[in-house]
């Protein structure tokens, strides 16, 4: 399937000659049925496969499948001994949709495949926490606590996708952002040192999970980070509630502004739990909506009382507010009802326990998860808004501009983190074919550009995009320090070259 073509940085000179020591190298240390390479020059383009977004294929020398973080610190030494050795790109399911799946930003890099690296290596219920290694999903995580007194932070995409992947790219769980959840890291350095950041857990150790430790953190700096190889994490576990109930209101797509302002109110004074969704028209069809009206889905955790007396005042203020078309709250507890089963699975995801045979997922991709990369159109725009109603509905008047001039379906969620942060999820479907894709890409750039001059930046970027942190970093001083620390840490550009840069 062709590819939307775009003009992107291309990865710096390096010595074939000694790209291919290294890779032979790496396959003495993997064994060769855990190296993937390229046929013919041609096939350096197809070895990744399609993506859903139909971004360049970028061109790759190989793709690396290590089994263990030990084997990952001895890549990651090979690659980094000279700058000819070449670069790494580092994918854990591979599953990064809408934002370029396993492609790297730049041509010509060798694509480290943690995907083997599945353990869970150490829980503690009681503590709150597991030790996850990048392969480890957040179906397979869930069914491990099945039953338990935790939960893990799921998000509403796939079940087969990385929890740690996500988490380092600031992905937004329904319990809130998955950056929060991470306590440890382990990272493998360029020249193959191994390090552990933040809190780890060690045999005979009382000390309480703190991810702070003394003096600077140097955790945060290999979230979204180009630093290191990170080969498992300190992830920590919820505490399972004992009972969930999701409200859900519908209302007029005029009234945008006024309902952000009125649910903001709720949320600053601790009506709900979770992070609360708001749903245009668009969006709203996969939850039921008739494709008119907006939605939105106030969760409510605790003990079974706390959970029907808040839900009682949330139904109460929404219907004295005059705002809402729909108040409901039985869907979930009403088998009769026609909702029944999707505000079922929302209230199961809320706590903790993901769709895991992605029905809710595949209604709205319209095929299988290991079908999204070759049948599905898919884009991410993923900015920052302000919680307040004029932010809002300043961002939804650009999405509709861009819809209107572009021809392509857009559509928004926001997550609410909290009374004065919003994360505006918009998702761009197409069919995945060469003009549909063109389009969608030019609707991307726009959106980029749009939201940028209004002041909403993105909080992740796709591959094609890498390049805007520089023109949307509020201080150039800060990005030249993290280039500081790149040249001193990883000299010879091992990792991730252009990524986040």
């Amino acid at each position: 399937m062709p590819e939307h073509a775009t003009t992107v940085d291309r990865a710096p000179a390096t010595s074939p000659g000694e790209t291919r020591t290294v890779l032979e190298e790496a396959a003495r240390i993997l064994g060769e049925d855990r190296v993937l390479r390229p046929r013919d020059e041609a096939d350096e383009s197809r070895l990744l496969g399609p993506n859903t977004s139909l971004f360049r294929s970028r061109r790759v020398a190989a793709v690396l499948r290590p089994a263990t973080a030990e084997q990952v610190a001895e890549i990651v030494g090979l690659f980094s001994r000279t700058p000819d050795s070449g670069s790494l790109h580092t994918v854990s399911t591979g599953r990064n949709w809408g934002l370029g799946s396993r492609e790297p930003a730049q041509d010509g890099a060798t694509v480290l495949d943690l995907g083997g690296l599945d353990r869970v290596r150490d829980l503690d219920l009681d503590a709150g926490w597991a030790v996850i290694e990048p392969g480890v999903t957040q179906g397979g995580l869930s069914r491990l606590l099945e039953g338990t007194p935790r939960i893990t932070n799921v998000t509403v995409s796939a079940a087969s996708t990385s929890v740690l992947g996500n988490a380092l790219d600031r992905g937004v769980g329904l319990r809130g952002q998955r950056t929060e959840d991470l306590a440890g890291l382990e990272v493998i350095l360029p020249g193959g040192e191994r390090v552990r950041v933040g809190w780890w857990p060690a045999p005979g150790r009382t000390a309480p999970l703190y991810p702070h430790g003394l003096g600077p953190s140097a955790l945060p700096l290999f979230v979204q980070s180009n630093l290191g190889v990170v080969t498992a994490a300190v992830v920590r576990l919820p505490p399972r509630p004992e009972a969930v109930r999701v409200t859900r209101l519908t209302f007029h797509h005029a009234d945008l502004a006024a309902v952000t302002d009125t649910v903001r109110r709720w949320v600053a004074q601790g009506l709900t739990r979770g992070v609360p969704r708001i749903y245009d028209p668009a969006a709203a069809r996969s939850y039921g909506g008739d494709g008119n009206a907006c939605m939105a889905h106030l969760p409510v955790d605790g003990t079974p009382a706390s959970v029907e007396a808040l839900t009682s005042v949330l139904t109460d203020e929404a219907h004295r507010c005059g705002l809402f078309t729909g108040v409901s709250s039985t869907e979930g507890t009403d088998p009769g009802h026609p909702l029944h089963e999707i505000t079922g699975l929302v209230e199961r995801a809320y706590a903790g326990d993901p769709d895991l045979a992605d029905r809710l997922f595949e209604d709205k991709m319209g095929v299988p998860a290991h079908e999204v990369d070759s049948a599905a159109g898919f884009l991410f725009f993923l900015p920052l808004l302000p919680f307040a109603g004029d932010a809002v509905a300043r961002a939804d008047g650009l999405l509709r501009e861009v819809a209107e001039e572009t021809g392509v379906r857009l559509s928004a969620t926001l997550h609410l983190l909290g009374p004065d942060l919003i994360d505006c999820v918009v998702a761009m479907k197409f069919a995945h074919e060469t003009e549909a894709a063109e389009r969608a890409h030019r609707a991307l750039d726009r959106l980029y550009a749009a939201y940028a001059a209004a002041g909403f930046t993105p909080y992740r970027l796709d591959v094609d995009h890498a390049g805007e942190r520089d023109a949307l970093a509020p201080d150039p001083a800060a990005v030249a320090l993290t280039r500081r620390l790149k040249a001193l840490l990883d000299p010879n550009d091992a990792i991730a070259p252009g990524r986040y840069r």
